[in-house]
């Protein structure tokens, strides 16, 4: 017999009654019935309930045993009385009645429970987080992650591409986050960078010959958590292809997340259906409009409009002299609420000013019938040219957005996720995708009162180097795209400017000399010099998509060993001072 087990703790069924058995795992339960001690025993695959008599051979180990040791288990596997057997679990159907019990690791008292789902302060999940990775939900999660990224190779590898690895010390970029920066020992005052993207390498891999890279890449990003962000590193689905237009980019990716997507759906029972191929495209422009940001929840039915042409000389003046400096009024539906009381329109005004914004206006509707300050200025014509525009019932009320036009954007966005969420509008057993395309090359900086890029600067101008010489700046797009599932953005990508003297003009418009662009990217701007084919790509990221697909509202929970949303790591006490010595080899000297 094996030392430590012959079955695992999710294996033996009736057909096992009467072997003699092995386990080894975790202390799970431990109950005292008196005559009887019961343990549930615990180890990566599941639980065996372990019986044993006050009598028993076995029970002076068992009855001293503390929640989370690790023991060994010798004994024969009995059939549970009908009224006991437990249809929840895998070996609900037997026991096994303990002969000999071997402690293999005694515990301590624990910092928090394993057993159970009780939610417990971060700060102790992530300092004892090997403890909370024993927990049911929190495995599961990770066994998920382990799973997906398994299907994502396969089928990555079945559409074609193959996997290359990319460095992780790498020089340090001006564009995009900030860097964590490695400091030399043999090149004194000079200093690595971890990558942010393996984005530059992918595409000298297109410029080297090799037609489908893929990589589950990890990148590296000094920027603040958020969540669906987590702070430090994070892996994600890096492909690029050559010779593509932005359609081939689509049609190789779709099915990859389409097919990973139906394949977890049903994930613990959960039921949820995936949207059909092709994937809704959306136009930036017409994302923002409709709603409110280019991230947008499909799942959501409410469709912002602009009225700001219907408030023209109106009635109502304040929004006429806000549509009068040439800003915009943006109009959000608030389906069948007749039965709402004004306090929700209120409360809905109060959360819009909690948030920063001088308030969200509204109109209420009952029976065909609005009412309210702005509805009683503007009138009733002009209410039913408001209630035509948005299509309303006669039961359906109305919020106002109204400012400039990214504030009044950004504020109806907003408000169209709350009002979804408030009246159960959003259908949780959907994952609805989409393209957001089409984006702007290029944005005006109030700040530094420039023209800059909006989005990537490596992306190809649709309408190539005629466009960047003949178009204003801010009517260019470019071929840049992000995948957007459930309002999280999965990842941007692009087809890439692939030739010189296009993106030398490009950085010109953003204010970068021929000489910057040699100087910061000279790896790529060089290799292009010697021939590049077209390409484009993406990278989804893997952990948005488990957290999706793992129904977790925090990127944490599907992360093994996640950092705190101030990038420390408590369980190994990262980062930490290093010794003089090190940092002497280092040439490097802290300064308070």
């Amino acid at each position: 017999m094996h030392s430590y087990r012959t079955h695992n703790c999710a294996q033996l069924r009736a057909a096992d009654v009467g072997q003699t058995v092995r386990l080894s795992g975790w202390v799970h339960k431990k109950r005292d019935h008196g005559d009887l001690v019961f343990v549930d025993l615990r180890d990566h695959y599941g639980i065996t309930q372990i019986v044993t008599e006050v009598d028993g051979p076995a029970f002076a180990v068992i009855e001293g045993l503390r929640s989370e040791s690790v023991v060994t288990i010798t004994g024969e596997v009995v059939a549970r009385a009908a009224e006991a057997v437990n249809p929840n679990l895998a070996t609900g159907a037997i026991e096994v009645r303990a002969r000999e019990a071997v402690v293999q690791s005694a515990a301590q008292d624990l910092p928090m429970p394993v057993a159970g789902e009780s939610e417990y302060p971060e700060d102790i999940r992530l300092r004892y987080r090997f403890l909370d990775l024993r927990r049911e939900k929190v495995h599961a999660n990770i066994m998920l992650r382990a799973q997906v990224i398994a299907s994502l190779r396969q089928r990555m590898i079945g559409q074609g591409f193959t996997e290359f690895q990319t460095p992780i010390l790498t020089a340090s970029s001006p564009e995009g986050a900030r860097d964590y920066l490695v400091p030399s020992r043999v090149h004194p005052g000079k200093f690595y960078a971890l990558p942010q993207a393996p984005q530059m390498f992918k595409q000298l891999l297109m410029v080297a010959g090799f037609d489908r890279y893929f990589q589950i890449a990890p990148c590296f990003r000094d920027e603040d958590a958020r969540a669906d962000r987590s702070p430090g590193e994070f892996y994600q689905l890096d492909f690029e292809m050559s010779f593509v237009t932005q359609d081939d980019v689509f049609a190789a990716i779709e099915p990859v997340l389409h097919g990973v997507f139906e394949e977890f759906a049903d994930w613990q029972g959960k039921g949820r259906t995936v949207s059909p191929l092709p994937f809704k495209r959306i136009p930036y422009r017409e994302s923002m409009l409709k709603y409110g940001n280019d991230k947008p929840d499909l799942r959501n039915p409410l469709v912002i409009t602009d009225v700001s042409a219907l408030f023209e000389g109106s009635g109502f003046g304040r929004f006429a002299a806000i549509v009068a400096a040439g800003d915009v009024v943006r109009a959000i539906p608030v389906p069948n609420t007749a039965d709402k009381s004004r306090k929700f329109f209120d409360d809905m005004n109060a959360w819009a000013q909690s948030e920063g914004f001088p308030g969200l206006g509204y109109a209420t509707r009952k029976g065909g019938v609005f009412g309210g300050p702005i509805a009683n200025n503007h009138g009733e014509a002009g209410m039913a040219a408001i209630a035509q525009a948005l299509g309303l019932g006669p039961d359906d009320g109305v919020f106002f957005a109204a400012g400039k036009e990214a504030q009044a954007a950004k504020l109806a966005g907003l408000a169209r996720t709350r009002v979804g969420q408030q009246l159960g509008l959003i259908d949780e057993k959907r994952f609805e995708f989409c393209w957001i395309v089409d984006f702007p090359m290029f944005e005006y900086d109030e700040d530094a009162k420039k023209i800059d890029f909006s989005h990537n600067p490596f992306s190809m101008p649709q309408g190539e180097l005629d466009a960047l010489e003949t178009k204003d700046p801010l009517d260019i797009l470019a071929y840049q795209y992000d995948i957007v599932c459930n309002g999280i953005e999965l990842s941007s990508g692009a087809i890439r400017n692939h030739r010189p003297e296009i993106m030398y003009k490009a950085f010109e418009i953003a204010g970068y000399s021929r000489a910057d662009v040699d100087a910061n990217f000279a790896g790529m701007i060089n290799a292009f010099k010697y021939g590049a084919p077209p390409h484009g790509g993406s990278a989804p990221g893997v952990d948005r998509i488990v957290m999706l697909l793992a129904d977790e509202p925090n990127i944490r929970e599907v992360i093994t060993f996640p950092m705190t949303q101030k990038a420390e790591d408590l369980m190994m006490g990262a980062p930490s001072a290093v010794t003089l010595k090190q940092l002497r080899e280092l040439h490097i000297r802290t300064v308070d």
